[in-house]
């Protein structure tokens, strides 16, 4: 087990070192703030003048998982977790939360004390490595976080879940009457994605819903 860890952590520290160290992604992220809220609060200036708030009035998702996704959906199942059609949505800070076009299909795992992690589908399914799955198997420290400890750590995994970027506009991976209703995911440059929190948890060896090593399919070899 311990030569499998390594294996995962030195790709993660390969892409890390790839950025400099965690604390130097950390001071390059202050020092862009500045030239980066601006363009952020013209989005979310545009969205709120432009679109009509009864755009926000019914966020609808589909009924059913895309047909190249009822695989993964039946994996889901039968590893004991449940099928989750999430929108994105903007702006969920504000009473008017704007719809987006994407839509996600995650598999959501919850414990007996009611603890829960999300994993998108094909993230899950996955027999290749992909970065989030790498991510939770390598499970680097988080190391010196501020503000939303999980969303800091996503980023220093290369990863991001901010919708608005460093305004206050908000916004997530939503479906009505969820428990989380809405998700904040960790999604890396080859689009796989876990919820940040589930890997903030399991950074610290806190296990969130189920230990993801045992249900996802890719794995690690030896």
């Amino acid at each position: 087990m311990r030569h499998r860890f390594l294996a995962a952590a030195a790709v993660l520290a390969a892409l890390l070192s790839g950025c400099g160290s965690a604390s130097g992604v950390q001071a390059t992220q202050t020092a862009l703030t500045a030239q980066t809220a601006p363009a952020a609060t013209a989005i979310h200036e545009f969205a709120a003048t432009h679109i009509a708030a009864s755009a926000a009035a019914a966020i609808q998702v589909p009924n059913q998982v895309e047909p190249s996704d009822i695989p993964a959906a039946l994996y889901c199942q039968q590893t004991g977790g449940l099928v989750e059609i999430r929108r994105a949505v903007y702006g969920t800070n504000g009473p008017t939360p704007l719809p987006l076009a994407s839509f996600r299909a995650f598999c959501q795992y919850t414990a007996k004390d009611t603890s829960r992690i999300h994993i998108l589908l094909s993230s899950l399914y996955a027999t290749q490595p992909t970065l989030a799955v790498l991510a939770y198997i390598g499970a680097p420290k988080m190391g010196t976080c501020q503000g939303n400890p999980a969303s800091c750590y996503c980023t220093l995994l290369g990863g991001s879940d901010q919708f608005g970027g460093t305004t206050a506009a908000g916004g997530g991976w939503y479906k009505k009457n969820s428990i989380d209703q809405v998700l904040e995911a960790c999604v890396f440059p080859d689009m796989s994605s876990i919820d940040s929190w589930g890997l903030a948890y399991h950074s610290a060896g806190i296990i969130r819903g189920i230990d993801l090593e045992k249900v996802v399919r890719f794995k690690l070899p030896g």
